[in-house]
C-alpha cells in the first residue's frame, strides 16, 4: 500500500480523503517519518482526492447494513476493547513489515490512557476505508469472540486485536480501525530478503540448545546448511501448530503468506496477520447442511491452506523463489497438472544448476532420504484430498530432529530408495561399491513396488522419463580408440497411450549425442549434435519375474543380480527393514508387468557436413550402440516393468540388467 495524499490529521478522520493504491512494502523504508503538519491548500486539495480499491464497488446502503453489524456487543465481553482516538499518542513512523491493503492506512502509534491496561504499549491502527476492509476487522473481533475460551493458543500464534475505535465524519460517513498488537518492524518475507537473516533470526529467536530440542535436535551452530535446517524447522512447527489450531476450530486461514506472517521478539513465536478473512469450515453450522457437502468444503479449505504454507516452506529453503520470475515459473509448473514430486527435476533446470552440491537448499531437502522433497510435494499436492494435513505434516521426518526417533511410512522409505539412488547417479562414481549399493536399492525398490497390476501401469507409465542408470555394463571412450569419438547427452524413454480403452503403449528412446571430431575431445567437448530414436509398440500383460536359486546358476553367469540379492538377504534379515519390507527372505517370484513388443522403426538426424557421409554415420551409429544400454537401442529388449510410481520406473532387459528412470517433466 503506498500513501499519495497531501497531509494527515491528527485524529484520522481525514484519511478517508485519501489516495490508497500500488504497494506499500516498496514505497516505504523502515521508520520512515511523516509530515504532519497540514494546510489549508492541502486540506481543499484533499477534498477532491477519492479512495480506489481493486475490489468490488459496494452502494451507500450497504454501508449502512454493514454498519448495523455493530461489533459493540462483543466489546461488551470483555475480550475487545472500544478505543477512542484520544487514547492514542500517533507516532510519525510506520514499519515496512506492517504493510497492508489498498484500501487500508496503517499507523503506529502508543496508547496513552493510563486508566488502560495497554498503558505506554505500542500498537498499530489499521484503518479500514472500504467496506469489505470493514467488513474483515468486524470479521477479525468476530473471530477472537469464537476462539476466547483457548485465548493463550490465540495469543500465541495470531497478531492479538485489543480493540477497535468507530466514528464518523463530518459528512456522516463512517470510520472503522482495528486496533492489534505490534510484533515488529519486518514480516517474514522481508527477514528472509536481509543479507544477514541467518544470524539475525536466530538471535532474534534466541537459539540455544534449549531451544533447538523443541525440534528434536541437541545442538547449535555447525554448517549453514545445518543452521538453516534448524531454523525452518523452528519456523514450520510453529506455523503449522498455529494453523492447526485455527483448523481444528473450523476455521481455515485463507491468506497465508510470507507478507502476512511476524515474528515476536517477546514470546518468540510466529505470529500470522488478524483473521479477517478467515472462513468458516460450515457455512451454515455443522447441522444445517449435509454431511458430505460439509466434509468436502472442509477438506477443500484445509487444502487451500496446507498448498499456502507449501510454498511459504519451498521460498524459506529455497530463497530462488522469492523472485516473482522464478517463483511465476514454479506456480505455473504446479498448475500443469505436474506432479510435484517431480519439483526437484523442474528446479534443477530452472535454477541451472546440474548438480545439488552447491545449493544449501537442496543439500537441505536432499538430506534425510530427501524428506524435505517429500513434505514439499505432500504440501503442494495436485489433488486437494492428497494433500497432507498439519497434524501429520508435524510428524513427518523432515521436520523431526536426529533426537526424535520417527518410523517411517513405507511410502517415506520408497521415496527415500528413490531419492539416494538419484544422488548416487549425481556423484558419477560408478566404482563397484557405488554399483553394488545402486543394484541393492532397485532390488528394494522392486520388492516394496506399490503398482503391481497392468491396469496401475497404464495410469502410471505414459510419460517422460530420463534415464538415471542402467545395473548392466558401461563403456565409455577412456580405454578405447573407437572409430568416432561419442559424447552420449540425455537419453529419455517416452510412452504414450493412444487411448483409455487402448492397452497397447507406443514407446520411444530418445538419445542426443555430440560427435567430437577436434584432437583435444578430453578438454573440448564441442562438435555435432546428432539425435537418435527408436520407436516400438507394446503390450501390456501380467507377469512374475522368478528369482533364480543361486545353485542352479553357472559361475559368473548374473553375478552382479547374484551379490545384490545376498547383500539384500543380510539387510533384510535386520531390524532396521522387518516393519517396511512385508516379508523376511526374498521371495522365489514378484509380480510384474510383462512387456511384449512389436516392430522397430529407428531414425537418426545428423548435423552437417556428417550427415551426407554413410561411413560416418555407420560407426556413429556402432558408437551409441556401444555405449547405451542395449535396451534404450533395441526396444524389444525390454521384458518387464518391476517398479512404477510419480517419480520412479524400473524396467528389467533380457539379460537381467535393471534401468532406472526418473520422470522428466519437459
Amino acid at each position: 500500500m503506498a500513501l499519495c495524499g497531501i497531509g494527515l490529521s491528527q485524529t484520522l478522520e481525514g484519511i478517508d480523503k485519501w489516495c490508497l493504491g500500488g504497494n506499500f512494502s516498496t514505497r516505504l523504508m523502515v521508520h520512515r517519518h511523516f509530515n504532519w503538519k497540514t494546510s489549508a491548500r492541502a486540506q481543499r486539495r484533499s477534498s477532491a482526492i477519492q479512495c480506489s480499491s481493486s475490489r468490488k464497488v459496494v452502494s451507500e446502503e450497504s454501508v449502512q447494513n454493514e454498519a448495523s453489524v455493530s461489533v459493540d456487543d462483543e466489546s461488551d465481553s470483555g475480550h475487545v476493547i472500544r478505543f477512542n482516538m484520544g487514547d492514542f499518542k500517533i507516532l510519525d513512523r510506520v514499519s515496512i513489515g506492517l504493510s497492508g491493503r489498498a484500501d487500508e492506512v496503517v499507523f503506529e502509534a502508543i496508547v496513552k490512557d493510563s486508566n488502560s491496561p495497554l498503558h505506554n504499549t505500542k500498537v498499530v491502527l489499521r484503518q479500514l476505508i472500504s467496506v469489505q476492509a470493514q467488513r474483515r476487522g468486524r470479521r477479525a473481533i468476530e473471530v477472537l469472540k469464537k476462539l476466547v475460551r483457548r485465548r493463550l493458543m490465540y495469543h500465541s500464534y495470531s497478531m492479538q486485536v485489543h480493540g477497535y475505535v468507530s466514528s464518523h465524519t463530518t459528512s456522516g460517513r463512517s470510520l472503522f480501525t482495528l486496533v492489534h498488537g505490534y510484533h515488529g518492524s519486518f514480516s517474514l518475507r522481508h527477514w528472509l530478503q536481509q543479507a544477514d537473516w541467518l544470524p539475525t533470526l536466530e538471535a532474534t529467536l534466541a537459539l540455544d540448545e534449549e531451544s533447538v530440542r523443541k525440534v528434536g535436535d541437541d545442538s547449535i551452530g555447525g554448517p549453514a546448511a545445518s543452521r538453516q535446517l534448524r531454523l525452518i524447522r523452528l519456523l514450520m512447527r510453529d506455523l503449522l501448530i498455529g494453523v492447526n489450531y485455527l483448523h481444528s476450530h473450523g476455521l481455515a486461514h485463507t491468506e497465508l503468506r510470507l507478507e502476512n506472517v511476524h515474528i515476536s521478539p517477546v514470546d518468540r513465536h510466529i505470529k500470522v496477520r488478524i483473521l479477517g478473512n478467515a472462513a468458516d469450515f460450515y457455512e451454515d453450522g455443522p447441522n444445517n447442511s449435509s454431511p458430505d457437502s460439509n466434509m468436502d468444503r472442509r477438506q477443500m479449505m484445509i487444502a487451500f491452506d496446507m498448498r499456502c504454507v507449501g510454498f511459504m516452506m519451498a521460498k524459506m529453503v529455497l530463497r530462488e523463489l522469492m523472485d516473482p520470475l522464478i517463483f511465476t515459473k514454479f506456480k505455473s509448473f504446479l498448475t500443469k497438472g505436474i506432479d510435484p514430486s517431480c519439483l526437484r527435476e523442474f528446479l534443477l533446470q530452472v535454477l541451472n544448476r546440474n548438480s545439488s552440491s552447491g545449493n544449501t537448499g537442496f543439500q537441505i531437502l536432499d538430506r534425510n532420504w530427501g524428506a524435505g522433497w517429500n513434505l514439499l510435494s505432500l504440501l503442494l499436492a495436485t489433488k486437494p484430498s492428497k494433500r497432507i494435513s498439519c497434524l501429520d505434516a508435524l510428524r513427518h521426518p523432515f521436520l523431526c530432529g536426529p533426537r526424535w526417533r520417527v518410523d517411517p511410512s513405507i511410502d517415506m522409505i520408497r521415496w527415500g530408495l528413490g531419492s539416494s539412488a538419484v544422488r548416487i547417479t549425481e556423484e558419477y562414481i560408478y566404482r563397484q561399491p557405488q554399483r553394488a549399493r545402486l543394484a541393492y536399492f532397485v532390488e528394494l525398490m522392486e520388492m516394496l513396488n506399490p503398482h503391481s497390476k497392468p491396469k496401475n501401469w497404464l495410469e502410471f507409465l505414459p510419460g517422460k522419463w530420463r534415464m538415471l542408470y542402467c545395473t548392466g555394463r558401461h563403456i565409455g571412450l577412456t580405454l578405447r580408440q573407437p572409430p568416432a569419438r561419442i559424447l552420449v547427452g540425455y537419453v529419455r524413454l517416452t510412452v504414450t497411450r493412444p487411448s483409455k480403452s487402448n492397452t497397447n503403449l507406443s514407446f520411444t528412446s530418445d538419445i542426443s549425442f555430440t560427435v567430437m571430431t577436434g584432437r583435444e575431445w578430453p578438454h573440448d567437448k564441442t562438435g555435432i549434435t546428432g539425435k537418435l530414436q527408436i520407436n516400438s509398440l507394446f503390450r501390456l500383460m501380467a507377469g512374475r519375474r522368478l528369482y533364480i536359486k543361486e545353485e542352479k546358476t553357472t559361475p559368473g553367469l548374473f553375478s552382479s543380480q547374484s551379490d545384490a540379492q545376498n547383500s539384500l538377504v543380510q539387510k533384510l534379515s535386520g531390524r532396521k527393514w522387518r516393519k517396511a519390507v512385508p516379508f523376511k527372505d526374498i521371495p522365489s517370484s514378484l509380480s510384474v508387468a510383462k512387456l511384449v513388443s512389436g516392430d522397430i522403426e529407428l531414425t537418426m538426424s545428423l548435423g552437417h557436413p556428417l550427415n551426407h557421409n554413410v561411413d560416418a554415420a555407420k560407426n556413429i551409429v556402432q558408437e551409441v550402440r556401444t555405449q547405451i544400454p542395449p535396451e534404450m537401442f533395441d526396444l524389444s529388449k525390454f521384458v518387464c516393468g518391476t517398479y512404477v510410481d510419480s517419480r520412479f520406473l524400473v524396467l528389467r532387459g533380457v539379460n537381467g540388467s535393471a534401468l532406472l528412470f526418473t520422470r522428466s517433466w519437459s
